[in-house]
């Protein structure tokens, strides 16, 4: 077995679980962790065993005993963070949102496939047992014409903090902020929902209408050095490649629900639902011969490999592993035209 050493990027909250990851994928080794705050990159090294550590991407290549990259940093950090790292001949795995725009993305999906490196995009639902099933069932055609969907994602944290008191730290305060990188919820579970509802489907996106909204939740809209501008909360109409339509929704103010997807998925010949609530995934269907009575099935969901194991089994094979910066660029662009769709404004009523 090959062996591969793994430089953590960003040592915050989410590059715990990176690390952990791996630490359970045989022949794989932490090699090093970087981040620009001395206290949190000596901490996430005690913690995870790692000798060497760095303050920055360049003093890391220049060392480049590595081999992978896990890119967990704050979303606008991404794009000037993996473009040294593609150069320098490093396969990536990069959080989502690949870029803060299209213009990022693409340079990003350009340069690794220059490189010829395995490039991946964190999407992280492609772990769900469920929504794999679903896809290859929707791709074999059992529920015919895909004609109608139904997708959200809700999380609570803004009103339950299950984990933790978003208002005293900041690994949830940077996700309220513009200035501190964060595109909002979309950018933050928006990118998940919208990956989840296409990728099942197997059809892309082709526009878009969307409404997103930030909601008043402390003095002056302001907590420290953190302006709670980041949008909260967004409900989108989305019309696919084959002409099918669907409604997308995502918010932090679910109350009662900690981080739940949910899909329904209409054909022609029948329709699914994929559940994923408390980490545990459920598919249920309808298909021929039980239209006519409209009985829905539990579908068994064999499990899948995560998307850690699937990115070091190509760093391995050298090949190719979905999704990719090509999907994370896809991903963006659906990003960036939802929030112009908001910014072009709706119709209101008149008083």
């Amino acid at each position: 077995m090959k062996p591969v050493r793994v430089l953590i990027l960003g040592t915050g909250g989410m590059a715990n679980a990176h690390a952990e990851a791996y630490a359970e994928i045989p022949g794989v080794t932490l090699a090093a962790g970087v981040d620009t705050n001395p206290g949190r990159r000596a901490e996430f090294m005690a913690r995870h065993r790692m000798e060497h550590g760095f303050a920055s991407v360049e003093e890391a290549i220049a060392w480049g005993e590595f081999d992978a990259v896990s890119n967990v940093t704050p979303d606008a950090v991404h794009y000037p963070t993996t473009m040294p790292l593609l150069a320098a001949g490093k396969h990536v795995l990069c959080e989502k949102p690949l870029a803060v725009n299209a213009t990022d993305a693409k340079a990003m999906a350009d340069a690794a496939r220059a490189a010829g490196v395995v490039n991946m995009v964190n999407l992280t639902y492609r772990n769900v047992p469920a929504l794999v099933q679903a896809a290859a069932i929707i791709s074999a055609g059992e529920i015919g014409d895909v004609r109608h969907f139904e997708a959200s994602y809700l999380q609570s944290w803004l009103t339950q903090p299950a984990w933790g008191e978003w208002s005293t730290e900041s690994q949830w305060l940077w996700r309220l902020s513009s200035a501190h990188g964060s595109m909002g919820v979309l950018g933050d579970i928006g990118v998940h929902i919208l990956d989840y509802a296409t990728y099942a489907a197997s059809l892309s996106a082709t526009d878009i209408s969307c409404r997103l909204t930030t909601f008043h939740k402390a003095p002056g809209d302001r907590i420290g050095e953190y302006v709670l501008d980041a949008n909260d909360s967004f409900a989108m109409h989305l019309r696919l490649e084959n002409g099918a339509t669907g409604v997308v929704h995502a918010s932090r103010m679910a109350s009662g629900h900690l981080n739940d997807l949910q899909l329904r998925i209409f054909g022609t010949k029948g329709g699914l639902e994929v559940r994923y609530v408390n980490n545990e995934s459920q598919l249920r269907a309808c298909l021929e011969p039980d239209l006519q009575t409209a009985t829905w099935h539990e579908i068994p969901t064999p499990p899948v490999p995560t998307n850690y194991e699937r990115f070091i089994a190509a760093v391995r094979a050298e090949a190719q592993v979905l999704p990719d910066f090509d999907r994370g660029l896809e991903m963006q662009r659906l990003l960036d035209l939802a929030a112009e769709s908001d910014a072009q404004g709706s119709l209101s009523l008149p008083v």
